[in-house]
């Protein structure tokens, strides 16, 4: 397929007063002004994982592999039902795409979901500048019209995501029933549970990775996905009722300091009597909400995490697991403490607080991505130990 002849200039404006100019490619001439958080991500592979990541929502993601597109896209490796992304920031834009698995180009992909990128800019520049001086709000367009102080002053006029419920906007509004699993890419990670018994495990989406809830079906759960509307009596009486044996949550885009519906509903079932045995896993965001409920608290990182070889310690195990991250807060370690926490996770790079465990209770949290995708698969045993600790439970119940 030859690639589109659309060479248009793009603009990137940054609300510090930078603006970089380069070749316009995806949703080219159709008057886009793209606005949101930028930040970059290190990963070398999976740059169509990271597009369709609802945690991307509202973000202008820049990649930091300097050439995108070679592999293209197909129809197998999203994580969501669209692109995400504000807008796609890169150095090299390679239209002359080849995979076995590609059906189509990088371009057309982010022109068919009206998503604009930009090409042929210092993307090292850019995180260099957001490394040293912490995340920026910005505006890309292929808009000629507006000149650099009006995108400037535009940018300086985007909102923070501080302070934002995006997860409202990112997770689904009903429920869904989930059936498919890892397929060939299963590995090692099987079930641990009786295939004729599987526990039906409820997953709150918050902006869910398609990828979490193939990995817990993998490991023999009947996925229920839900929305994070779903209220504690709701889900105390499905317990009470056994119909539901373990809740999940899941990562998501936004502050989660600003989701205060789901930190009340998820401290009522951590003190409950009636779900105090029921296994509560979190992932990204939802790490960061049990956090919350507990009584900890959460804090902006100057850049984030956001690439696929981030090293994370595992303080239980005494190994270092290569991870898959994708994140702007992170949970503060002495309040967690405090709260009763234990932190079972550290990220070796900052000493961040990576995952933490509530001593007595089937209750604990990753900040990380054990499903990577893009990334390692060395912390995909966080599953495994969701689905074990359901079994426990369960074995407990019934006397064995």
């Amino acid at each position: 397929m030859m690639p589109r002849n659309n060479t248009k200039p793009a603009r990137l404006a940054l609300s510090s007063g930078i603006v970089l100019t380069g070749d316009a490619f995806g949703a080219v001439g159709k008057g886009i002004i793209s606005t949101g958080e930028v930040v970059f991500n290190t990963a070398m592979c999976g740059y169509q994982e990271s597009l369709t990541d609802p945690s991307y929502m509202g973000q202008i993601l820049i990649q930091t592999q300097p050439m995108i597109g070679n592999t293209g896209v197909n129809t197998i490796d999203t994580e969501s039902s669209k692109v995400q992304v504000s807008g796609f920031g890169v150095h090299e834009y390679n239209s002359n795409w080849s995979n076995f698995r590609a059906n189509n180009s990088l371009d057309e992909y982010l022109d068919q979901a009206g998503v604009l990128g930009i090409s042929g800019i210092d993307t090292r520049s850019i995180t260099r500048s957001l490394r040293s001086s912490g995340v920026v709000q910005g505006v890309l367009t292929d808009n000629s019209e507006l000149t650099d102080l009006e995108l400037v002053t535009m940018a300086q006029q985007v909102k923070s995501m501080s302070g934002q419920n995006l997860a409202q906007e990112a997770g689904r509004d009903s429920t869904l029933q989930w059936t498919e699993n890892l397929g060939e890419w299963g590995g090692g990670n099987s079930s641990s549970l009786d295939e004729d018994h599987r526990p039906h495990v409820l997953v709150m989406d918050f902006g869910i990775k398609s990828n979490i809830a193939r990995h817990l079906a993998a490991v023999g759960c009947d996925v229920e996905i839900i929305p994070q509307s779903t209220s504690a009596d709701q889900i105390k009486q499905r317990i009470a009722s056994s119909e539901v044996q373990g809740l999940f949550l899941s990562n998501g885009p936004g502050d989660p300091d600003a989701i205060n519906q789901t930190i009340d509903m998820l401290k009522e079932l951590i003190e409950s009597p009636e779900s105090e045995n029921t296994p509560i896993y979190g992932i990204c965001l939802g790490h960061q909400l049990l956090s919350l409920a507990i009584g900890a608290k959460t804090y902006k990182l100057p850049f984030g995490h956001r690439g696929a070889n981030h090293p994370v310690h595992d303080l239980e195990t005494g190994r270092v697991h290569i991870t898959s991250q994708n994140h702007g807060f992170a949970v503060d370690q002495d309040s967690v403490i405090k709260a009763g926490g234990q932190v079972t996770h550290v990220h070796l790079n900052d000493g961040t607080v990576a995952g933490f465990r509530i001593p007595n209770k089937p209750v604990a949290a990753v900040q990380f991505h054990p499903e990577a995708s893009p990334g390692p698969h060395d912390a995909s045993y966080f599953f495994k130990e969701f689905a074990d600790r359901i079994k426990s439970t369960l074995d407990d119940s019934i006397g064995i």
